[in-house]
């Protein structure tokens, strides 16, 4: 009797769950189960990304098609959330919903990865190769020095035997290959 008292407490004790969502609709999945009033946790990246030959900042989940949910085996209402929007399936082992250890989600909350973001390149690093691929320079190799801005790089171009620097987009670069 005492096992199945202990059983009851233990499944009314709050755990985080993953859920797997459908492909490219965490962001949406997540905004549908917060305003169910379920305890989410969703960890972003932010990442620069080529946009209309721009740089630009975008939050990408760091689980793609993931999410956390808060949810204890009493009180909480698990029907809803698999016709959620968004939601593809709570992960199980076996047919058992997988807890996930709290301490990795206390370090989740702790270091949000998106709270970092740097003003540094994602995609080139000095000295590496790189081509040119619009202007008057297309097609031309060079070295990537170091980025200048949010948008702008400075690169080594050998012209008349010697390397000159050149400030461009850093848009019209890419690694060579």
């Amino acid at each position: 009797m005492s096992e199945q008292i202990e059983g009851q407490e233990e499944d009314a004790i709050p755990r985080w769950y993953v859920i797997q969502c459908k492909g490219g609709e965490s962001f949406r999945a997540a905004e549908h189960l917060d305003n169910q009033g379920y305890e989410i946790l969703h960890p972003v990246l932010e990442v620069q990304r080529k946009r209309r030959q721009r740089l630009v900042w975008v939050a990408e989940p760091l689980f793609p098609y993931y999410l956390f949910i808060r949810l204890d085996r009493l009180a909480s209402n698990w029907r809803p959330i698999r016709s959620t929007r968004g939601v593809l399936k709570l992960v199980t082992f076996g047919d058992e919903p997988l807890a996930v250890d709290d301490a990795l989600v206390e370090t989740l909350r702790q270091h949000p990865a998106g709270e970092t973001r740097e003003a540094s390149n994602v995609y080139f690093r000095a000295g590496e190769p790189v081509e040119i691929t619009e202007g008057p320079f297309r097609d031309l190799q060079a070295v990537f020095a170091s980025q200048k801005g949010e948008e702008r790089a400075i690169v080594l171009l050998n012209m008349l035997h010697k390397q000159q620097r050149l400030e461009i987009p850093i848009a019209q670069l890419r690694p060579r290959t």
